[in-house]
């Protein structure tokens, strides 16, 4: 798959839940008794407890092992809340993703790490995915991360082209929406062995973007309405990406966030990191 398709929310949630559990228990029932057996002991030999006493050290070694929590509980005490802190600020506010197709160059590149704003669309539960606050609503030109229809478990990014209630159109390579033409400059031309890439500047709402088309390959037109409460999502790369145009319209419930900036390149592990491509996404 061309997307995004591990569960991390779900994976943090385990791990947050695992580890503050395992320290509640702890503190609760295991760690009283603990201390009731380093009690006993300084009770039953108060002498070795006296500095300078020559079985001091001893004592003071067999008190803290009896008082020392176990491994297990150190560690979950001590990543509790680092992972709280990680699990809330990529659920509520910042969620980092990695770029692994083309479906949305010249805009974003395989291997860009970017950055999502979990919050400008709605407050959401994470995992179940419920808004318990609603703020803004996505608008032409934004480019999400969302859950697609035919795969609702696997993060997808594209870019919004139609809102709720908008007639898109797709005709000889070029948008219309509500029978309006998308303007577009072209940018650049590149000729390959099998492919005649055209990059154009697009304007899409408030948005001014690159994208780009294979003037080799067949316009695969259509018009269609959105559906309330959904939203049509194309890929910048207009013939190299899978998106509304093939499995459909996308529903509100299933966006994730506005994709915002780009903090890094990172082609594969054996090459060095790059911040070239470091910016706002347009």
């Amino acid at each position: 798959m061309n997307e995004f398709t591990v569960d991390f929310p779900l994976i943090l949630l385990c791990l947050v839940f695992g580890s503050g559990l395992l320290w509640l228990l702890d503190s609760l029932f295991l760690a009283p008794g603990r201390k009731r057996i380093a009690s006993a002991l300084q009770a039953q030999y108060p002498r070795w407890s006296v500095e300078g006493s020559p079985d001091a050290g001893s004592y003071q070694s067999r008190v803290a092992e009896k008082a020392r929590e176990p491994v297990l509980v150190e560690y979950a005490r001590s990543f509790f809340p680092v992972l709280l802190v990680v699990f809330v600020l990529r659920s509520f506010l910042v969620e980092p993703f990695q770029i692994p197709s083309s479906s949305m160059v010249p805009t974003l590149e395989v291997g860009d790490y970017i950055l999502v704003n979990k919050y400008t669309y709605g407050i959401r539960l994470p995992v179940i995915r419920t808004k318990v606050l609603a703020l803004n609503n996505p608008q032409r030109g934004d480019v999400v991360v969302f859950f697609p229809p035919h795969m609702n478990d696997t993060y997808f990014i594209k870019r919004v082209v139609g809102l709720p209630g908008d007639t898109v159109e797709y005709r000889n390579k070029q948008i219309f929406v509500n029978g309006e033409w998308v303007e577009r400059e072209p940018a650049a031309e590149q000729f390959a062995q099998s492919s005649h890439n055209i990059t154009g500047r697009e304007s899409l709402g408030e948005s001014e973007h690159l994208m780009q088309v294979d003037t080799r390959r067949p316009s695969s037109d259509f018009s269609v309405v959105v559906r309330p409460g959904h939203y049509f999502m194309m890929g910048d790369n207009r013939d190299n990406s899978s998106d509304s145009r093939v499995w459909g319209q996308v529903s509100e419930k299933d966006i994730v966030g506005k994709a915002f900036a780009i903090w890094m390149h990172w082609d594969t592990l054996v090459s060095l990191p790059s911040f070239s491509r470091v910016g706002a996404i347009e």
